[in-house]
């Protein structure tokens, strides 16, 4: 006699588990961005087309939002492509519509046919379904002044290589002055460059421009300045001179509009609040002009150069970067995987594959990075840490260690307010050396034995 044996349940399709999912973001759109055209697709029975192409003019964009707005979109989600989302994007926004802007990453299809019109449905779908989440983007003071202080950065690297041709030219006439003197573009190094172009060529004369804070003396420079001068390559100095000198007036005008801008920032705190700190005057080679240690704390109302390892310049770099509100990022650990310093999670089976932080070209995790790197001389808590546990677990991850202990202070010291205070290394010795000392009195009691103190029995 046949047993009734239970049928097994069917698999649900894909369209069936689709209509499972809840529906969020109603009034949701999603985009794919390109540099000639942009797909847009919409929820369907909203309008005849549910996907249209659209140009990147000017007047396309703004199409774009009037049929966002005529089928009563309200969050729209694109992916982030190079440059060319940042005009839609704002136009958008200034049309009222949320944006969200997602990682490429988390928008990988079904493998298969790829095309603009599937990405961009594929999108709307994932973003109808609550699935996307959107990219941290600050508001648009501090959007404004990490321009500035990106193109600044642009200059600097723009800038570089015409020293390098300087120091050719000068080479090619046998001119050693970069062996004699530390730095061509310092104050000795220019005075000399510019006589050569005027036509100076006694160099004795041309050491009379030593600063008094020169290693060696008139009679190495002067030495150091006989060569062979050909027409040529005194024309390349001159030209590379030229340019160092352009692009040295356009770093200058870039400060001026930094200094507009930062103080146009609403004061946290006031002039007379600020606690003077002894700080020792120390010029940077591109660092800035005028007071921005001071200016930074008045603003932003947190003195981060307090921070071993940060000066006012990295300071101004992270607060571009990221705003005065931290409150985009839930707690200090959403903050600290943001920009990549955390340990990895690659778990397959119950068992750990990687822990390796993630890539990435984060410039706040950057510049926290050359922080920790120069703090292996320091004479701090941070200093000593860092010394500790590179020579436990070597310079790399000690260094992305390191960075993620600075990104908790500031994040602290953003979100609370409070002034940074500096223990000092050898509180921090003591400190780990009691720690040492209570694991070891724990792990003895578990054990069965008591730990005791050798120079206290001896006393």
């Amino acid at each position: 006699m046949a047993k009734n044996i239970p049928s097994k349940p069917k698999k649900a399709t894909l369209a069936e588990a689709a209509e499972q999912l809840q529906q969020i973001n109603l009034n949701a759109a999603g985009i794919d961005i390109g540099s000639r055209e942009h797909a847009v697709a919409i929820p369907p029975g909203r309008n005849p087309k549910s996907v249209r192409m659209f140009g990147t003019f000017t007047e396309d964009l703004n199409k774009i939002a009037l049929w966002l707005k005529e089928s009563k979109i309200t969050t729209v989600a694109m992916e982030s492509t190079g440059v060319y989302w940042i005009p839609l994007y704002e136009i958008l926004e200034q049309n009222g519509i949320e944006c969200v802007l997602v990682n490429a990453k988390h928008l990988k299809n079904v493998t298969g046919r790829k095309t603009d019109v599937l990405d961009c449905q594929w999108i709307q779908q994932l973003h109808t379904y609550g699935l996307l989440r959107g990219a941290f983007r600050p508001n648009d003071q501090t959007v404004r002044l990490r321009g500035y202080l990106r193109h600044r950065h642009m200059l600097i690297q723009h800038l570089s290589p015409h020293i390098l041709h300087m120091q050719k030219a000068l080479m090619q006439m046998n001119l050693q002055l970069h062996h004699v003197i530390r730095d061509i573009t310092g104050d000795t190094g220019l005075k000399i460059i510019r006589a050569i172009v005027q036509g100076e060529r006694d160099p004795n004369k041309l050491a009379e421009y030593r600063n008094y804070r020169c290693k060696n003396p008139e009679e190495i420079i002067a030495k150091s300045l006989v060569g062979n001068y050909r027409p040529e390559h005194l024309f390349s100095l001159k030209q590379a001179l030229e340019l160092h000198d352009f692009y040295r007036q356009m770093i200058q005008e870039c400060d001026e509009e930094i200094v507009k801008l930062v103080g146009s920032y609403d004061d946290t705190r006031k002039k007379e609040e600020i606690p003077i700190r002894a700080l020792k005057p120390k010029k940077q080679k591109n660092g800035f002009e005028f007071d921005l240690h001071t200016l930074l704390h008045q603003k932003f109302g947190v003195d981060l150069t307090a921070i071993p390892g940060i000066d006012a310049s990295t300071a101004l770099t992270i607060l571009s970067e990221i705003g005065n509100d931290l409150t985009a990022w839930k707690t200090v650990k959403h903050f600290a995987s943001w920009l990549c310093l955390c340990p990895g999670n690659k778990v397959s089976g119950g068992k750990q594959l990687s822990g390796r932080s993630r890539p990435s070209a984060n410039r706040v995790k950057r510049a926290l990075e050359l922080v920790a790197m120069g703090l292996y001389k320091s004479k701090t808590s941070l200093g000593a840490l860092f010394r500790r546990l590179k020579s436990k677990i070597g310079a790399p991850k000690a260094i992305t260690a390191v960075a993620h202990k600075l990104a908790r202070l500031i994040y602290f010291l953003v979100t609370n307010g409070i002034e940074y205070v500096e223990i000092g290394e050898k509180a921090y010795e003591d400190r780990h050396r009691e720690r040492i000392i209570m694991n070891l009195k724990r792990r003895a009691k578990e054990l069965g034995f008591e730990l005791t103190n050798l120079q206290t029995q001896a006393a």
